[in-house]
């Protein structure tokens, strides 16, 4: 399998997965709305303990690190173990709003950045590229480290997170301690990015397509709120989150450079436009699919579909690892199954 070219619905190349994500958002024939799912039966029930308890991040701090203000949430002791958790796209800060106080309850020191282009996070010169390749996410992060005066972390993220987990271990290993990546190695390559997919796999790809014309770049502009709400509405069909929810989520999506890092991301994936030269040696290191080395767990989520199992990728990690499966949970794990999520953060610093 391409283990490279997976990322939000590369899951559904399982049919159920895809069959059950079409139906959270659909109507039955008659045109009634489609059957709810008694709470008792949901599957990965057992495992939302804990979702959605906490509805605040607290004071959101800045700070200035290589070309962004960094804003972000902390939790816990100053002293405490340093954790940086790392969210995607369509998502923000507030995934890690029930995980966050449970590792700072725990004695860690929980640092939960928004990403360029989401929340407060804002560049500190108009000239700069607004740029959403990976490399220059995971740049920004140890930047983030630099300014914070943090030599090692724990990191963990999923989605654009994961990848930006991923980067930093191949790339800075002396940084991470430990780590959890929600779908494990997702290093972008774009070679292999090249290479099509079978007809069922493309489908899921469909919004990436979309951002590589002007009409997506113009619809996600006009209609992000709508837009990334269906995201998640199909990215974790079984997860019942409220409108509250999604909308302390969703004023992230309000920065002023979202459209055109979101764009950026996608477009520069599939080579449609150049990276910055200064993250040319990074993505060359990174297009030989760099091993880890560091201890690890891995997550598959049923967002996964037949590759939640972690074999495609369990090569890739050379240190102590561990991977674990959440049956019936989305892809937004932090935020769907916290405890597990919080688990894995804290079981990582101990292997």
């Amino acid at each position: 399998m391409n283990i490279n070219r997976r990322g939000l619905f590369a899951g559904m190349l399982a049919a159920g997965v895809a069959a059950a994500s079409l139906t959270a958002c659909s109507t039955d024939s008659a045109g009634a709305p489609a059957t709810t799912t008694p709470a008792n039966t949901v599957p990965g029930a057992a495992l939302r303990a804990g979702s959605g308890a906490n509805t605040s991040l607290g004071p959101i701090k800045k700070i200035d690190a290589g070309v962004l203000s960094v804003a972000y949430a902390e939790f816990g002791p100053a002293t405490g173990q340093p954790v940086i958790l790392l969210h995607g796209w369509p998502y923000d800060a507030y995934s890690y709003a029930d995980v966050a106080p449970q590792l700072a309850a725990s004695g860690y020191r929980v640092l939960v950045p928004f990403l360029r282009g989401y929340g407060e996070t804002t560049f500190l010169s108009a000239q700069t590229v607004r740029n959403g390749q990976q490399s220059a996410i995971a740049r920004d992060i140890v930047d983030f480290m630099d300014a914070l005066h943090i030599d090692k972390a724990v990191l963990g993220g999923f989605d654009w997170g994961a990848r930006t987990v991923d980067i930093i271990a191949a790339l800075w290993p002396q940084r991470v301690k430990a780590m959890v990546a929600v779908s494990g190695y997702i290093i972008t390559q774009q070679a292999a990015q090249q290479q099509p997919l079978p007809p069922e796999a493309e489908l899921g790809w469909w919004y990436q397509y979309y951002f590589a014309t002007e009409r997506g770049r113009v619809g996600y502009d006009r209609n992000r709120h709508d837009f990334n709400k269906l995201i998640w509405k199909r990215a974790s069909p079984a997860w019942n989150f409220d409108d509250a929810t999604y909308d302390r989520s969703a004023a992230a999506f309000d920065n002023p450079d979202q459209v055109d890092v979101v764009i950026s991301n996608y477009r520069w994936r599939l080579s449609l436009v150049p990276g910055e030269p200064q993250y040319d040696a990074y993505e060359q290191q990174l297009a030989t699919g760099p091993a880890i080395s560091v201890p690890a767990i891995t997550i598959g989520s049923d967002f996964d579909g037949a590759a939640k199992d972690g074999k495609g990728y369990r090569s890739k990690f050379t240190g102590k690892y561990e991977h674990r499966v959440l049956d019936g949970i989305g892809h937004n794990v932090p935020q769907e199954a916290p405890k597990p999520f919080a688990q894995a953060i804290i079981d990582a610093d101990h292997l």
